[in-house]
């Protein structure tokens, strides 16, 4: 009955994605400086959902084709460039900061709030 709950899987895919957003504007602040830098991003967590449904998906290890885990590739930004060639814009790489940080909390929330639904369902609140 509780083997297959995807509201789990869904947040912590959420969370996952959260993570490397941060990462990826991590890793953008820290070459702003550097000439010829392009700026990543991750599309948002609703385009990577929908696009990763598209393919085939491997429910077990022994399935031949499709993946069990989701990956979404890092796109480059091709915005306003410095003139040394870099993309990278503080301004924007602080509020996709901030935007993963709220998605990260939104996950956790969700999981939370399930967990704490499950544990009363099963008189355990």
């Amino acid at each position: 009955m509780f083997q297959n709950l995807d509201v789990f899987k869904t947040a912590m895919s959420m969370a996952r994605h959260a993570g490397h957003m941060q990462a990826l504007s991590a890793q953008n602040i820290a070459n702003a400086d550097t000439p010829g830098y392009r700026a990543r991003d991750l599309p948002s967590f609703r385009e990577s959902l929908t696009s990763a449904d598209q393919g085939q998906r491997a429910t077990r290890a022994g399935h031949l084709h499709g993946s069990t885990t989701r990956q979404v590739a890092a796109e480059e930004r091709r915005s306003a460039q410095d003139p040394n060639g870099n993309t990278v814009s503080l301004e924007l790489e602080m509020i996709k900061a901030v935007d993963a940080s709220r998605q990260h909390n939104r996950a956790l929330a969700i999981y939370r709030n399930n967990l704490s639904i499950l544990r009363t369902s099963l008189g355990r609140g």
